[in-house]
């Protein structure tokens, strides 16, 4: 499958016209665009996660500076698609969409979110030093962008990251932390294992849902040269490369807790920082939690690093949002939302969103040394960012049932209920149904966006 990052005509051209636009006349921007929209309301739907609970705590800024009312929604991740897909088919409230990497190409070919070009041709409610170019590539291309066109601006994004306890690792002897995939399984894992005392050497977030779908099993398809499907789009899971590295999987419980296939992110973080587990990849957002004296018991043991490599490199997960303005809302209210979204996700308060505990698109904000003497997650996450597999999960509508389909069958593979090899024949055929009713071996489609 051949990687999508696809550096689209229109991007280019709202970075060039930004780019000139005379700074001088908008001191103060905001103020000026939100004047006319004072007292309108918008709504979107945020989650119980760091990077939304940062950005409300910056609101009451946005919103006396524009007098625009922002209103929000938290929900658990698992029900965010369904909620908004059921608001925009009906006509509903939300004004703003959020958008995972692997809802943007149903949300924009069915028409619910609008192209950004829609609003920032218009200068009077652009930000003069809007800087499409400041995101991180892989982060604009792989969250805001399909068939061409840009449609949403990276917000709370993540890479996948190695977080340890170092003071674990150095009781058993370890210096650093793991490199590889393999070294972590062979070398460290046994020495960081004692069932009789509940101890554990990692715990992968594993939950029936898209937690298993994308954050375990995907993660241990690319490393090992494997993918969901390859070039023709048909099943890949058969191929050598993806039966190594779900193989890998199941091999690796042994030094998981029981119960694995029942933990969430929450989970999986709280066992690092009560010191249950030694090692976890997790998304970066979580930084904030794993150093919080109040839920964790980590202080200074705890470690940063890049997710470890497997035989194909080092390919850790990407995952993330994008904020789109919606199709359904006023007109007013798509401006006010566009002004938002801007607000957001600017360089102007990148810093003051990552001391709240977000993770900003921007590259800007993570040469400030400040920062990066302060965060660890910083550096490693920065790295992870030059280059990566933009469609980890694949971003075509049809991820949703495919996901269901890979949530079932990757946990009885985990439960031994199905073997590795048969578990991978039943999504490989299931996903074949699916993208063919989909149009997708018939010309209807186009394979990769």
């Amino acid at each position: 499958m051949k990687r999508m990052l696809k550096i689209c005509a229109s991007f280019a051209a709202i970075a060039a016209a930004t780019a000139s636009m005379p700074t001088a006349a908008f001191a103060d921007w905001l103020e000026t665009a939100a004047a006319p929209l004072k007292g309108t309301e918008i709504s979107g739907i945020f989650l119980d996660r760091p990077g939304y609970r940062a950005i409300i705590k910056l609101l009451p800024e946005f919103e006396k500076k524009t007098g625009i009312k922002v209103n929000y929604e938290i929900v658990p991740y698992e029900n965010t698609r369904e909620k908004q897909v059921l608001n925009f088919t009906s006509q509903g409230d939300l004004t703003m969409a959020l958008v995972d990497l692997v809802w943007i190409g149903e949300f924009a070919e069915s028409g619910w979110i609008d192209p950004i070009e829609n609003f920032s041709k218009d200068a009077s409610i652009t930000d003069p030093n809007l800087k499409l170019d400041g995101f991180f590539p892989l982060l604009l291309n792989a969250f805001g962008t399909w068939g061409g066109t840009t449609y949403g601006l990276p917000f709370d994004n993540y890479s996948g990251l190695l977080f340890y306890n170092s003071c674990q690792l150095k009781d058993a002897g370890f210096d650093k932390p793991p490199a590889t995939w393999e070294e972590l399984k062979d070398v460290y894992a046994p020495k960081l294992t004692d069932a009789s005392k509940k101890q554990y050497a990692f715990a992968l977030q594993s939950l029936r849902g898209e937690t298993q779908s994308a954050d375990s099993f995907m993660r241990f398809l690319w490393p090992f040269g494997g993918s969901l499907l390859n070039k023709e789009f048909k099943s890949n899971l058969m191929s050598k490369e993806s039966q190594a590295g779900l193989n890998f999987r199941q091999d690796l419980m042994k030094y998981m807790p029981p119960g694995i296939v029942s933990y969430d992110h929450a989970e999986a973080v709280n066992a690092l920082a009560q010191g249950q587990v030694s090692m976890i990849t997790e998304w970066s957002a979580f930084y904030g939690t794993l150093v919080d004296p109040s839920t964790s018991k980590l202080g200074d043991c705890l470690g940063v690093a890049p997710e470890p490599a497997g035989p194909a490199g080092r390919l850790p997960a990407l995952g993330g949002f994008s904020l789109a303005v919606a199709a359904q809302a006023s007109e007013a209210q798509k401006k006010a939302t566009w002004l938002f979204i801007q607000w957001a996700t600017s360089e102007e308060i990148a810093k003051p969103y990552v001391e709240a505990g977000g993770v900003s698109g921007r590259m800007a904000v993570y040469n400030d040394p400040d920062i990066k003497a302060k965060y660890k997650f910083v550096e490693p996450m920065v790295a992870s960012w030059q280059a990566g597999v933009p469609e980890f999960r694949p971003r075509f509508p049809a991820w949703p049932a495919i996901s269901e389909v890979i949530a079932e069958w990757g946990t009885k593979m985990m439960l031994g209920e199905v073997t590795v090899e048969g578990g991978s024949k039943e999504i490989g055929t299931r996903t074949e149904e699916i993208l063919g009713k989909e149009g997708y071996y018939d010309g209807k489609k186009a394979l990769l966006q």
